[in-house]
């Protein structure tokens, strides 16, 4: 072999070492804020080789990949996350190696790891940095409750206002698509359409709020889904995801509930094994039975574990009867799967598969808003139900259902507290059992629904019953049908001979209701009145009702609905209703023998104090005959 030959041969053999050693390639630089972390991801053809260090004043993150070539973009800026600004390149430490540089807003500790190519190729080789949004901090315990706030004139009692929380699970996100579509719609962003809906829907229901796993799109854990649950105090935890198989033949709506051993259908072993490839794909496995799986494993013999699994049954079971109406099913019952999602001990889960993203009729029916729409009405409805028929205590829709309890104090009449709550003598009588109007102080009376508006007190006021018929609309349950007309639901019960509170829509009901009959005041007039009305507008806060709203401005529920032609009681938080009020001009009321100060501040719902200003008293004597100015309530 010639000099020239044998030169060319060491430099043709030192390129192709050259090469092989340079095999590994970037090929894309992924971000994915969050509001926890920023996540970055970057696309590697080969296994990555890689050190890292940080530096400060400015804070960096500098990443070297050994025998690596840039086949991408750079510099990435990077606009919406709260802790990296820019990812860009610097100066090589040694020939083959290749160096990024991620500008920090802050100093933080990361947290790189590797991760293989996904089986069904969506993904290569990967290095992952989860970069921390400021320090790290312990886990919040979850905060106790807020007491309703009480007066010294209502007990603490299991009822209150408090709002029914529903934590609403969009699943996978960021790094994880979920299934794909023929047409390549990602599930991930099916869910979170569809959740953002569902959770409108809940928010806009006085009494009711959702909490949201994730807001964008970004990857959370598993586990961490069902700790913001914990942590935001949830009553029920609801996962959105769109169904994928291996053939694009089955299609339709299901819903999921946890089974502790294995699925109980080839569709569910494939959503197992797909859920735990979508926690690969953002790193780590708490599938596998490892510490990860502590609620479970810490809970699964305990009694509070078989309830959340049979109340989140109940649930599945309503929402699968609401999306029967807008979609075809895939099963017409719950199915079981072992799902991390759905191992919270403590709170009822549910995921609901709102279809199969990889049949092509359902990828372009879950990529249409209408049909997002349907699906979300569907699955509230069902959530609604299950909290209509078991209310928490503590809520408002407890409240509602149970009515409100109150704690006579001293000075007050079923008079003055029947107009306090907007309801009747009657109702308060019938409601509690009472034989006479006689009160003690420290006596905890149950304050039903709303009902006709006491007369004024120029009159004297009897009543009577009469039999209503109602027409049992969509919606209506019996709690809510008693509060309409002022009665209780025993009475409802009592007069249909109901055995269980189970309601059809169209179905007829006989309810007894207290009639006010006016008759004339006696000839001896002790008031005189003149009233006048004005128009004020209410706007709709969170937990009110309607008979929470007339209860406040002393009117019945009945003129609110015809004051702004409300064809239904529900209310959205931030709705304007109007009221009409009376506003006296003036009452004057003349002193009767036997009477007081107490006994009639006590009749008109006002305190001793003001009757004193309003008439310049220097002592509580008066004389019989005497005329007494009422100031307004």
């Amino acid at each position: 072999m010639s000099l020239r030959a044998f030169f060319h041969a060491v430099v043709l053999g030192a390129s192709l070492f050259s090469s092989l050693a340079m095999a590994n390639e970037l090929k894309g630089i992924r971000v994915w804020p969050a509001p926890d972390e920023t996540r970055v991801v970057l696309d590697l053809s080969e296994d990555a080789v890689f050190s890292y260090f940080t530096l400060t004043k400015p804070d960096r993150l500098v990443v070297d990949l050994k025998q690596t070539t840039l086949k991408t973009k750079l510099p990435v800026v990077v606009k919406d996350s709260a802790i990296l600004t820019k990812i860009r390149n610097s100066g090589a430490p040694e020939k083959g190696t290749y160096r990024l540089v991620l500008e920090m807003k802050s100093g933080m500790t990361p947290n790189l790891f590797k991760l293989a190519p996904t089986p069904d190729g969506t993904y290569s080789h990967r290095l992952v940095m989860d970069l921390p949004h400021g320090k790290a901090t312990a886990v919040k315990k979850p905060e106790p409750a807020s007491k309703p706030s009480v007066t010294n004139q209502q007990a603490i009692l299991p009822y209150g206002t408090d709002d029914i929380i529903v934590a609403i699970d969009p699943g996978h996100g960021g790094e994880d698509p979920g299934s794909i579509g023929p047409s390549r719609l990602y599930e991930k962003k099916v869910t979170l359409d569809i959740a953002k809906k569902v959770a409108a829907r809940i928010n806009a229901t006085p009494g009711m709020k959702a909490v949201m796993t994730r807001q964008g799109d970004y990857f959370v854990n598993l586990n961490r889904r069902t700790e913001i649950a914990r942590q935001k105090r949830a009553h029920l935890l609801v996962s959105i995801h769109a169904d994928g198989f291996h053939k694009p033949q089955p299609r339709g709506a299901s819903v999921w509930v946890l089974n502790t051993r294995r699925a109980n259908s080839e569709i569910g072993r494939w959503i197992e094994q797909h859920e735990k490839q979508s926690e690969l794909l953002g790193g780590g496995d708490v599938l596998s039975g490892g510490n990860d799986d502590q609620y479970l494993s810490m809970a699964v013999l305990d009694l509070q574990f078989s309830h959340s699994q049979k109340e989140g049954y109940d649930v599945a079971s309503r929402v699968l009867k609401e999306m029967s109406k807008v979609t075809t099913l895939h099963k017409s019952k719950p199915e079981h799967a072992s799902l991390a999602v759905l191992k919270s001990p403590d709170i009822p889960s549910l995921l609901v598969e709102t279809g199969f993203i990889t049949n092509p009729t359902e990828e372009r029916l879950l990529n249409s808003k209408s049909h997002q729409n349907k699906l979300a009405e569907a699955v509230y409805r069902g959530v609604l139900s299950y909290f209509n028929e078991k209310p928490p205590e503590g809520t408002l829709f407890a409240s509602r259902n149970q009515g409100i309890k109150h704690k006579v104090t001293s000075g007050q009449s079923l008079s003055v507290i029947a107009n306090r709550y907007g309801t009747s003598v009657a109702a308060i009588k019938q409601a509690n059992n009472l034989k006479s109007n006689t009160l003690k102080v420290g006596q905890v009376l149950v304050i039903p629904g709303q009902a006709p508006f006491t007369a004024p007190a120029a009159a004297a006021v009897a009543t009577t019953t009469k039999t209503v018929t109602h027409t049992v609309k969509r919606g209506d349950f019996l709690g809510k049908i008693a509060n309409q007309y002022g009665v209780t639901v025993a009475s409802i019960r009592r007069d249909n001979n109901l055995r269980s509170d189970e309601l059809a829509i169209g179905q007829k009901l006989k309810v007894s209701v207290a009639a006010p009959v006016t008759r004339p005041a006696p000839a001896v007039a002790s008031t005189t009145a003149a009233t006048t009305t004005k128009t004020v507008t209410h706007t709709v806060k969170r937990g009110e009702f309607l008979g929470k709203i007339a209860g406040q401005y002393g009117v019945t529920v009945a003129s609110i609905r015809s004051a702004n032609k409300l064809r239904s009681d529900e209310l959205a938080v931030g709705q304007k209703l109007k009221i009409t009020v009376k506003a006296p001009a003036s009452v004057i009321h003349t002193v009767q023998r036997g009477e007081f100060l107490g006994k009639i501040a006590a009749r008109y719902g006002v305190t001793v104090s003001r009757l004193r200003e309003a008439n310049q008293l220097r002592t509580d004597k008066l004389a019989v005959g005497q005329k007494l100015t009422i100031p307004s309530s």
